[in-house]
Formats: structure tokens, sequence, C-alpha cells
């Protein structure tokens, strides 16, 4: 083989070696700032009934949300309900934490993230009760009216009122 054509090998092997470098590591590179953007988000913690379907159901509505959640089973929520500040007329089926708030009930998604982004003073927000059509309470096209409850240990106010625009998914 010629000098010439040595080198046009060489060369032609070596474009092909960089590109499949190129193409090996760069799924590395993606997954990094991935895990990096993903370990940054707050884990929602949340407290529930072994058996409750709708809590589940919220769970999932999290998850697909964009959350990352870890849910613990408990068979009695009034310790972990009066730990965590929650009074009796604001209490639902399932308690959650996530960066210092309290999450009572089926609170839509959307208000956690208005909450995290707006970063008001108290001890979180509640959905009293288990109202149809909240997130994890869906029954067919029915919506009862409800209203997510920004409270602290000396006030309550409303967060948001739902329906809204017949949306409660994000």
């Amino acid at each position: 083989m010629e000098l010439a054509e040595r080198n046009m090998v060489d060369c032609h092997s070596r474009r092909k070696f960089l590109k499949l470098t190129v193409v090996g590591l760069t799924p590395l590179g993606i997954g990094h700032f991935a895990r990096s953007a993903f370990a940054e988000t707050p884990v929602l913690k949340v407290y529930k009934l072994p058996s409750c379907g709708c809590c589940d159901a919220w769970v999932d509505h999290m998850r697909n949300a964009g959350f990352r959640v870890v849910a613990t089973d408990i068979t009695d929520l009034r310790p972990i309900k009066n730990q965590l500040g929650v009074l009796p007329e604001l209490r639902s089926c399932h308690s959650a934490v996530i960066d210092s708030y309290v999450i009572e009930g089926h609170v839509p998604a959307r208000e956690i993230v208005r909450l995290l982004r707006d970063r008001p003073k108290a001890i979180g927000l509640a959905v009293p009760g288990m109202p149809v059509g909240s997130p994890g309470m869906e029954h067919g096209s029915r919506h009862d009216p409800f209203q997510v409850i920004l409270f602290s240990s000396t006030h309550r106010s409303v967060f948001a009122t739902y329906p809204q625009h017949n949306d409660m998914k994000a």
C-alpha cells in the first residue's frame, strides 16, 4: 500500500472513530444533565392509607405532572396530620410534604407548582374532604366545585377555586 493510500485510510479511520466516539458519548452527557436537573427537583413525600385508591390516583397525577414522589403507606394518619399542623376541618385522606410545605388532600399539581414558585408564608395547601372531580377523585365528567386553601397556624385564604375551565390535569 502506498503512502498516499495509507494516509487516506488512516484519515477515514480517524473520522469514523471520532464520529463513533461522539455518538457513543453524547447520551452519557445528555443523561448526566438530565439527571442533574431531575435531582434538583424537590421530592414530594406522601403519607397515605394502604388501601386508598384515590390516594394512589393522586400520586399518579403528581408523577404525571413531573413530580418525584415517595409514597409511604400508614394505617393511622392522625399523628402525621397533627405533627404537620393540619387542622381537622382541612383534612383529607392523604398528606404530603414538599420543600417544607404541607399538601393536604387532592390539591391539583398546578397549585403546588404555583406554591413553590411564589413561596408564600404558610404551612401549606389543603383541599378539605374528597371533592369529586379533583385530581385522584375523577368520576366521569362530574366536577364538584372546591377550593384550594392556603393555610398557616393563624390564617386561611382561598388560593384557587375549581373547576377552572374544566381542566385540573396540570
